[in-house]
């Protein structure tokens, strides 16, 4: 599958030939992860960090957007990271790997030792855990290149690779000669390598079609695309679809969930009816009952809005997160798994009801009259009878449900979702 870079240099997105020549610049990072965030993992890369130009806690001019993106897909970062504290920041902060180049590296090995810096690398698989970690292994003329691709080291490419597989959940191949080029990758490069290990490899570096990419995925290699997305020699729609496995199946199952994490439905999906889905946002299938594709809820209009999608390991079966615009099932319920006409609760879908209710009032509704001082009185008054009244256990649940509600609320009115809340959980865990 593609994996969309974000590059970015002096603040800026940027794309850059052989590491060094400036060939485009833009500045919608925001708008562009939630687009490539579409269709699969994304990496954004600091290349002032890469390049040395960070102070003394690891930060650059790009560091501010770099955090803020963090979050906003499923991120893998890199670019610079030099010591434990930094790697473990980053994952805190929203990053699900870390992108290791210079760091893993000796500069001058001794004769029959280790190339890697073993020391930090057992550090950090200790700190971060070795499925969080991937090896850059990039390459000039053959040699693993560093400190931003401005030198090499006398280690061949393949003898590198093998011994740093040992160290992380996989490795990125960036062949440098190539990279921003738009000429293809070094094809002999990459087979020689996916033979020699056997965990995960991302090739990046000259990819510039969707025959190249295709190939590379029956390699058992995923691809890191940078300038081919930019300049619009490759859609990232038409990389999805011929990335999944047809020569395995005829027809590719799709599982939609929803955003709160409810399975809804499951279908089947030809090429057409994945173009189908791209274009217009609506998860679209095709009826193996009439031989025709049909979108979700063109009947009902109870359609399912396209959030992701997400092949899974076997490119073969396909994960859809969604918004559903009204009840799933033929029968009226909310999943076809289920009989129930509504999603279940939970902290998501509570506060998706507050927020209809704000939005759209009913006759009656007491959330609509809920102002932020009231609301942090009953927080108060709830959270105090939760504490010095409740004694069974049916009014601990009582009380907490009333304290739940209140605090959905208060989140809605201050603009605060679960996300967020469940990230800085997540930041806290991971420090």
């Amino acid at each position: 599958m593609v994996i969309a870079s974000i590059d970015l240099k002096d603040g800026h997105v940027v794309q850059l030939k052989n590491g060094k020549t400036l060939m485009l610049q833009r500045d919608d990072a925001d708008a562009l992860i939630v687009d490539f965030n579409t269709y699969g993992e994304v990496a954004v890369i600091d290349l002032d960090a890469a390049l040395g130009n960070s102070d003394e806690n690891g930060n650059t001019v790009n560091t501010p957007l770099l955090k803020s993106l963090l979050r906003k897909g499923n991120v893998r970062t890199g670019g610079g990271i030099r010591d434990v504290k930094r790697a473990k920041e980053l994952i805190s902060l929203g990053a699900e790997k870390v992108i290791i180049g210079s760091a893993a590296w000796k500069k001058d090995p001794e004769p029959g030792a280790s190339v890697l810096n073993t020391e930090f690398l057992d550090e950090l698989g200790k700190a971060v855990g070795k499925q969080r970690i991937i090896i850059s292994v990039d390459s000039i003329n053959g040699k693993i290149a560093v400190k931003g691709w401005t030198e090499t080291i006398d280690v061949p490419l393949v003898e590198g690779a093998k011994q740093a597989e040992q160290y992380c959940s996989e490795l990125l191949f960036t062949c440098v000669e190539k990279e921003g080029c738009m000429k293809g990758t070094d094809m002999r490069l990459v087979q020689n390598l996916r033979k020699a290990v056997k965990c995960r490899v991302v090739a990046a570096g000259g990819v510039s079609s969707v025959a190249e990419i295709s190939n590379l995925e029956k390699l058992d290699c995923d691809v890191q695309l940078g300038m081919a997305l930019y300049t619009g020699a490759v859609s990232l729609k038409d990389a999805f679809t011929a990335c999944l496995n047809w020569d395995k199946v005829p027809l590719i199952p799709v599982i939609a969930q929803s955003v709160n994490g409810q399975v809804l439905m499951m279908g089947y999906a030809s090429r057409e009816a994945f173009e189908k889905t791209f274009e217009t946002k609506k998860l679209t299938f095709w009826s193996r009952t009439r031989s025709t594709l049909w979108t979700k809820g063109e009947s009902s209009g109870h359609f399912l809005q396209v959030i992701k999608l997400r092949a899974d390991c076997d490119r073969d079966t396909v994960l859809a997160t969604v918004i559903p615009h009204g009840g799933v099932c033929h029968t009226g319920s909310f999943t076809c798994f289920g009989s129930e006409p509504d999603e279940l609760s939970s902290a998501g879908s509570l506060y998706d009801v507050i927020a209809d209710r704000f939005a759209n009032p009913r006759p009656g509704s007491y959330t609509a009259t809920l102002d932020a001082k009231r609301v942090r009185e009953k927080i108060e008054e709830e959270a105090g009878e939760l504490c010095s009244e409740a004694e069974s256990k049916e009014d601990i649940i009582w009380e907490t449900a009333d304290l739940f509600y209140f605090m959905n609320v208060l989140m809605y009115k201050e603009g605060v979702t679960w996300k967020d809340v469940y990230d800085e959980l997540d930041k806290r865990h991971k420090k």
